[in-house]
């Protein structure tokens, strides 16, 4: 069937970045779902894939 499980993502170790001993996230966390699920970045808005939430830039 497919190349792998259904919903996981081949490049989530660019959501990280390695900064010697420390790591950071790069992208925002969705506040309703919680660790684990990211927002993606559009050039006016956040936006979660999972619930829908949307938070709009200023």
């Amino acid at each position: 069937m497919g190349d792998g499980k259904k919903g996981s993502s081949p490049r989530v170790s660019s959501y990280y970045k390695v900064d010697g001993d420390s790591l950071s996230r790069t992208k925002k966390i969705c506040s309703r779902c919680g660790k684990g699920v990211f927002m993606s970045e559009h050039k006016d808005r956040h936006a979660c894939g999972k619930c829908g939430l949307t938070e709009f830039k200023q």
